[in-house]
């Protein structure tokens, strides 16, 4: 038995990211009708709109999904966990990134949740590990949004993780299909999360625009935005990163960026569909993204083609 399917009663090890603002209910049901583990985001939405989306996926199927709170996007994240709480019958897990979950992880293990945590270090996941976390997502620098300011890639950073911790071990960034997520197998990692390629499908929230320029990207139509949020911030390259890039040369301060990087605007890009007024995340496997599928079927042919690489003889030494 897969550690992660019987830690989070799935089917297959595939686990939806967090997907800020466009982390839908409707998309966390069809990964996890998929066999996956599916999660509702909270970045970007009120309390009340996260407890709407909870109760949508709940309607929607009646296998295991999470919820996923980053903790430094929230100013007071004390209602997405009060939430939580009320409807920790509904949930299985909570993943938890962006910050220190050092005072989030009891308040999880206590609701009788399964923790998983995002890291980019061996030393930050042999922490967690230490703190109580049940899984760790490690997150390689080819994956869209913020990450850590270490810039391993999945590559070297699963077989290190894997080596410093006992429990589960998740990969992320750069992985879109059945041979990536074989790779990271290989590699050492108990299952994959899928950002990118769970954007680029029919239940997810995304505007079309941002959708249909993920599936016209090219290898190289990623770019890092920033570097001054304590890690890169990887985005599709378009006319407002240029600004961006022309402020912080020009003054060189975290005080004029920020004001660029944070708000609204990736929700602008992403969700509104205004893609050249602001920053969409996406990692770098978008080029490989070449049709809208549903996030179900995404799920169940990765896994299929991963498990038949693996076990079929299809790997040649």
């Amino acid at each position: 038995m897969n550690r992660i399917c019987e830690l989070l009663e799935i089917e297959v090890p595939v686990i939806e990211g967090g997907l800020a603002y466009i982390g839908n209910g409707l998309l966390a049901a069809a990964v996890s009708e998929g066999g996956g583990f599916g999660q509702v985001g909270s970045a970007g939405r009120t309390p009340e709109n996260f407890e709407h989306e909870v109760l949508l996926a709940r309607e929607a199927t009646n296998k295991p999904f999470g919820v996923n709170i980053p903790i430094s996007q929230h100013t007071d994240f004390s209602p997405y966990l009060d939430i939580i709480k009320k409807h920790k019958d509904l949930i299985k897990g909570v993943s938890l990134g962006a910050g220190n979950p050092k005072d989030l992880i009891p308040f999880i293990k206590d609701a009788g949740l399964k923790a998983l945590v995002l890291t980019s270090t061996a030393f930050h996941s042999a922490k967690a590990e230490s703190l109580g976390a049940d899984i760790i997502v490690c997150e390689g620098y080819e994956a869209g949004g913020s990450n850590g300011p270490s810039e391993l890639t999945t590559f070297t950073l699963v077989p290190q993780v894997k080596r410093a911790v006992s429990i589960p071990v998740v990969a992320a960034g750069g992985i879109v299909d059945g041979k990536s997520m074989a790779a990271a197998m290989i590699l050492g990692a108990d299952g994959v999360q899928l950002g990118t390629k769970f954007v680029a499908t029919k239940e997810c929230e995304a505007h079309d625009n941002f959708k249909n320029a993920i599936l016209e990207a090219e290898d190289v139509s990623t770019v890092i935005l920033t570097r001054m949020l304590k890690g890169p911030l990887r985005v599709l390259k378009n006319e407002y990163c240029d600004k961006v890039h022309e402020v912080e040369k020009k003054y060189g301060t975290l005080e004029h960026v920020l004001p660029m990087v944070r708000g609204t605007y990736n929700k602008l890009a992403m969700k509104d569909g205004q893609i050249a007024d602001g920053f969409a995340s996406c990692g770098q496997v978008a080029s490989l993204i070449d049709e809208l599928e549903s996030a179900e079927d995404v799920v169940r042919r990765i896994s299929s083609e991963a498990k038949e690489l693996l076990s079929g003889g299809k790997i040649a030494l």
